[in-house]
């Protein structure tokens, strides 16, 4: 029942992301709750406080490009961890990759990292599609973008399900716990790192 449910959700999202396309840009403020996107003024979702307080990624087990076992401890060094969705398909997406293998370098003595969430690399039976991984591979190496990029799995599902858009990037924490809202749309590295930098001490505390 559990893969049969992953399998509908994936269906229903790729269907959502071709036929709207990628985000070209944010909106005015370029931020959006996740998981319920909003117009409104962005708060701190209600899904970075789950029942027995796990964060939104606090729990979870998936791949990387390279097949390797990634699971949640990803984030266990890092202060604050950007967690940028992307889509092979989308420009915006891809243009925006040089800069942030530049801020995952620079930031990363500061205790940031970098993590890409390449949703479109399944197949419509919840399988690992190989041409896609090895066209994200491809993309990774062109753009410099060489930092962690995992692949959706059945426990990422309930995130992945509500990205109404690509590229969508939300932060957390060491534990998994998202931090601030989500934003939609691509930005260049100086708003990135401003970004980066007012929400720094919201963990350094």
């Amino acid at each position: 029942m559990k893969r049969f449910s992953m399998l509908l959700l994936l269906t229903a999202l790729l269907s959502a992301l071709l036929l709207s396309g990628c985000a070209g840009g944010a909106d005015k403020n370029g931020e959006n709750d996740l998981p319920a996107p909003s117009s409104s003024e962005p708060e701190t979702p209600e899904a970075g406080n789950e029942a027995g307080g796990a964060g939104i990624l606090s729990d979870f087990t998936a791949t990387d490009l390279e097949g390797n076992s990634v699971d949640s401890s990803i984030f266990a060094d890092y202060d604050l961890t950007m967690v940028n969705v992307w889509a092979t398909y989308c420009g915006p997406c891809l243009r925006e990759m040089p800069d942030l293998g530049e801020l995952a370098d620079e930031y990363e003595d500061r205790g940031v990292r970098v993590v890409g969430l390449v949703i479109d690399t399944l197949n419509a039976d919840g399988s690992i599609n190989p041409e896609q991984v090895e066209t994200a591979r491809a993309i990774v190496d062109s753009t410099g973008a060489d930092y962690l990029h995992i692949l959706p799995s059945a426990d990422l599902m309930g995130v992945v399900y509500q990205i109404s858009s690509v590229p969508t990037t939300f932060f957390v924490d060491s534990t998994g716990a998202q931090v601030g809202s989500a934003y939609l749309g691509s930005k260049d590295k100086e708003d990135w790192a401003a970004i980066i930098d007012a929400l720094l001490p919201e963990v350094q505390k």
